[in-house]
């Protein structure tokens, strides 16, 4: 992250606790563009990045380790989590992350959030663990730090899963746990990474925020992230950094499956391959690309990745 980025989002913090700010269950869209300042693109009213859904579609072919390198190139080296329970670890899920933090339960604290979210207009009945599902839009994966916890840290049950699922049409990811594994897993479509559930109800612990940065694991995360979620992991990538990654990685996709190929063929040898290309070689790839009809990215996307790139 670069360093003006640390500034912006100390500067909110310090801001938001030195004025009233800071008793609110939300930041404002406002102090969401803050600590989101380096997206350019479209917001949804809440401030949140919207980043576009075919480059969501896109990213469900990237590898873990393609989105983890690109981003570690940059210089974003906390952004991957893994060792999770999988509702259906045999399919990949992508979106646009929606955050929550959970604590251990304090009653004076507790109390304050409750009436702030009473002032706020948010629904009185029930847990408060309802009111981050009430945000969710299509698209959106609620992605919760619970703190890991697993007995009476169950922040959702089939009930709730059913109503993530008609918002988002996606699942959650949660550095905590379920209730109901029988009944999520049969809700069509969702899916969940958790770190592990038990038939107990949620008790002794509370909801402190929505759509504030969060840590996952290893990862920090902030509202409006792209993730990538598959059986190896799960990533939390940028919204500024998204459409570079993506097609970083389809470029990779594309330099392996030419050297494949021409490893089959005998025309080179592994370690031609597997090195520094030479010019014809390159040569040779850019003939074979331009030849290739089911390019994953538009034509005009790559001719403008070639151009920048330095072999």
């Amino acid at each position: 992250m670069k360093k003006h980025t640390y500034m912006l989002a100390a500067a909110l913090f310090l801001w938001m606790f030195s004025t009233g700010h800071a008793q609110q269950i939300s930041p404002t869209p406002d102090q969401v563009k803050m600590l989101t300042s380096q997206w350019t693109g479209e917001r949804f009213p809440d401030g949140r990045p919207k980043v576009p859904d075919n480059l969501l579609k896109r990213l469900e072919k990237v590898s873990m380790e393609e989105a983890w390198g690109f981003l570690r190139g940059k210089g974003y080296h906390n952004q991957f989590e893994n060792d999770w329970i999988i509702i259906h670890d045999d399919r990949v899920m992508t979106g646009r992350a929606l955050t929550a933090q959970y604590m251990p339960l304090r009653d004076d604290l507790n109390t304050l959030v409750k009436e702030i979210g009473k002032n706020e207009g948010r629904v009185q009945a029930g847990g408060t663990n309802s009111w981050p599902i009430d945000k969710l839009v299509e698209g959106d994966i609620y992605v919760a730090d619970g703190y890991g916890k697993i007995v009476d840290g169950t922040l959702i049950g089939d009930n709730l899963g059913n109503a993530i699922y008609a918002k988002s049409k996606r699942g959650v990811i949660f550095y905590g746990s379920v209730r109901d594994m029988q009944g999520l897993s049969s809700i069509n479509g969702f899916n969940g990474w958790i770190k592990g559930h038990d038939p107990s109800f949620i008790q002794q612990m509370m909801l402190t925020t929505i759509n504030y940065p969060i840590r996952v694991g290893r990862a920090t995360v902030l509202p409006g992230d792209a993730v990538l979620a598959n059986r190896f992991g799960v990533i939390f990538i940028p919204a500024h950094l998204l459409a570079d990654c993506v097609i970083n990685a389809e470029f990779i996709m594309l330099r392996d499956q030419f050297g494949i190929q021409r490893l089959k063929e005998g025309k080179y040898s592994a370690g031609q391959i597997d090195s520094k290309w030479s010019e014809d070689i390159v040569k040779d790839f850019l003939d074979w690309v331009n030849k290739k009809q089911d390019l994953p990215m538009s034509r005009e996307e790559l001719d403008k990745f070639l151009k920048e790139r330095t072999w």
